[in-house]
């Protein structure tokens, strides 16, 4: 329920006298802000991390008078008014107060207007040029194509407190953490239409039971800030602080959080600090000049996006950032954050060719500055909110993205192990006759599986470009390519690190995912997609409840290895453990279509192992050829373990047996 949000006047009015004997007579009559001396130093040295409660449009109640107060940063504006519909668009009759402190943040207070007003800044340069800008810091925008901002207000009465007050355990490190990947506005369609969009609150009704079902933990939102261009994906943001406009208003999508929350879902969501569109109305070239970019474009230009780099190393621009993030946290609660293309901000040769990109100071490729902004975001992160996660999808070998600022890291809770995914889809993707030969592939990732906390991605980027869905990357028959991906994910699954999957890979979209329209749920109709469902139903399952599979999920003492060269058998046998040795779970993983009778496995205990899960069960559009559902030790010493027993493994299967 929505409660009509008590506005009052933040400042005393000691504080405004004081203040107002500062501006100029002539408008001193006229004076308001929300900006102390303190915020004003504190957003100089880059160090205001909640601009979002000073910064942009808000609803107050000035001298008797319920009016909006706006502000905005254009140091090198000559002149800044407002102008909307309650004044006919006009660029000159709400001319804006620039403040005297040198901060360069313009402000006004207009009586009689609030929330739903649309509005911009017209912004004249000190070069002479107008330009017409959205607000940064709006909570609303327009929907698109329109490009106004909009009063409006984060206020909403939450009822997700026992989440709040339990979210530390449910975003532990040692905690399952299983994660749907999803983008929006292609999740599903309207029922009546589709081509009508699912809105915030339609999405909770139909999502949170989904998630509940198959048991998923966290799900994860692609970006769902205002940005102007559907095709985007949301990467390319306008409104880093309005929730996205296409789908309702801020309230309705703090309702979907809400209702994830109270059904024990977490919300990740992604954000994009690397870089924002050169849209007329956004961010770039704001004032006329280069305020949030870098004016040399060798630093300030991304030339895989045709986008803008914000400059990290500018006080102001590292304040908007830091506060966007804990925005998010703060108002709608989010759990954690995904930082998108954080590779591209920690290189200066990124994506460029010799004599495109500027040497740091000591002349390497390393971003210092956004090597500094990053560690500075973890820390207010985790500073204000210690119970949430902080993830970056980072592709290369920068050292220590998940580990302690005062270790020397850039401290994330966890990072996309991107080799392990590219080395396991390659692996896959090969006919099993062939697997012999690359069978380094799939055991390499535990050379260094733990040097990171890492989260194992099959995201939205390996479905999309051409690249084909995940079923149809596996090789063989429609029955084989199905086994496969039930082994695939069996495997993941299993391997050390928390796991992140995207929307229609859990039953097998068969093809590529496509931003204009829904998921095709009609193939759960079918038997072989309707198993693969039930099989990712099953993983979760089985994830949560077996302690051994996350208690030490970043930590070498949760992993061994019992065979991991049978090369030509192409079997892997591993064990999986917890805090406590009676829990270990055995996995087993037949990597070819040929089913291999009694095959032996050592074992880390003596007596009865039962089979917890097989991929090759029926009701998963398996064969259904299995052996025993259990096997007892023997007293034959086999792959460095005194216990052992032979067990039939299927085809293409994965079996994973615990001790009784």
């Amino acid at each position: 329920m929505l409660k009509e949000k008590k506005v009052i006047d933040t400042q005393s009015e000691d504080a405004l006298k004081a203040q107002e004997s500062k501006v100029p007579e002539s408008s001193a009559a006229y004076f308001y802000s929300r900006f102390t001396d303190f915020d004003i130093s504190l957003f100089k040295a880059g160090k205001h991390y909640k601009l979002y409660e000073k910064l942009g449009s808000h609803v107050v109640e000035h001298a008797g008078q319920k009016g909006t107060y706006f502000a905005v940063w254009a140091p090198n504006a000559t002149m800044v008014s407002l102008m909307g519909n309650f004044n006919g668009w006009d660029k000159d009759t709400i001319p804006m107060n620039a403040r005297w402190d040198g901060s360069g943040i313009w402000e006004t207070f207009v009586p009689h207007i609030g929330n739903g007003e649309i509005y911009k800044y017209s912004i004249r340069s000190n070069s002479g040029e107008v330009l017409e800008k959205g607000d940064p810091f709006a909570f609303r925008w327009e929907e698109p194509p329109s490009t106004a901002s909009m009063v409006w207000d984060t206020w909403f009465e939450w009822k997700d407190v026992e989440w709040m007050k339990d979210r530390k355990t449910a975003n532990s490190l040692n905690q399952p953490f299983s994660v749907y990947e999803m983008h929006f506005g292609s999740w599903a369609r309207s029922l009546e239409s589709p081509d009508e969009f699912l809105s915030y609150r339609e999405m909770a009704d139909r999502l949170v039971p989904y998630l509940m079902d198959m048991e998923f933990t966290h799900v994860e939102f692609m970006p769902l800030m205002e940005h102007p261009f559907a095709p985007s994906w949301g990467y390319q943001i306008t409104g880093y602080f309005a929730a996205c406009s296409r789908f309702g208003t801020p309230q309705d999508f703090m309702y979907l959080i809400e209702q994830l929350h109270q059904n024990g879902i977490g919300v990740i969501l992604d954000w994009v600090p690397s870089h924002f569109p050169g849209d007329a109305h956004g961010l770039y070239k704001f004032d006329g000049t280069h305020l949030y970019e870098h004016a040399d474009m060798r630093k300030g230009f991304h030339p895989d996006w045709k986008s803008y780099i914000f400059n990290y190393g500018r006080n102001e621009v590292r304040s908007f950032l830091i506060s966007n993030a804990i925005f998010w946290i703060d108002r709608f609660h989010a759990d954690g954050l995904r930082v998108d293309a954080v590779a591209s901000m920690l290189y200066l040769d990124y994506s460029r060719k010799e004599g495109e990109w500027i040497p740091n100071d000591f002349g390497g490729r390393e971003n210092l500055e956004a090597i500094s902004f990053l560690q500075e975001f973890n820390e207010a992160v985790y500073g204000e909110f210690p119970d949430v996660q902080t993830i970056a999808e980072e592709s290369t070998a920068f050292p220590g993205v998940s580990r302690p600022v005062y270790l020397g890291g850039l401290g994330f809770g966890m990072k996309w192990m991107m080799g392990w995914m590219n080395d396991t889809l390659s692996f896959f993707e090969k006919d099993p006759f062939f697997r012999k030969h690359h069978h380094s592939r799939i055991t390499f990732s535990t050379e260094y599986a733990f040097t990171e906390n890492f989260m194992l991605p099959f995201s939205h980027d390996e479905v999309v470009h051409g690249k084909g869905s995940l079923l149809n990357k596996m090789p063989g028959d429609e029955w084989q390519k199905f086994a496969n991906l039930r082994l695939l994910y069996a495997y993941m699954f299993t391997h050390p690190g928390t796991k992140l999957l995207f929307m229609g890979d859990e039953f097998g979209q068969g093809r590529e995912w496509n931003h204009n329209q829904s998921l095709d749920w009609h193939v759960l109709e079918y038997a072989s997609h309707q198993g693969l469902k039930q099989f990712v139903k099953s993983l979760n399952h089985l994830y949560k409840n077996e302690p051994a599979l996350y208690e030490k999920s970043f930590s070498h003492e949760g992993f061994e290895w019992i065979e991991g060269g049978d090369v030509d058998n192409s079997v892997l046998v591993y064990s999986r453990k917890g805090n406590q040795i009676e829990q270990s779970v055995v996995v087993i993983l037949n990597l070819t279509p040929v089913p291999r009778p009694s095959y032996r496995i050592g074992l880390p205990l003596p007596g009865t192992w039962k089979t917890i899960l097989n991929s090759n069960e029926l009701k998963f559009y398996g064969s259904g050829l299995a052996g025993a559902p259990q096997a007892e030790s023997e007293q034959i010493s086999w792959q460095g373990k005194p216990q052992s027993a032979a067990i039939n493994l299927p085809p293409l299967a994965c079996i994973i047996i615990k001790k009784s």
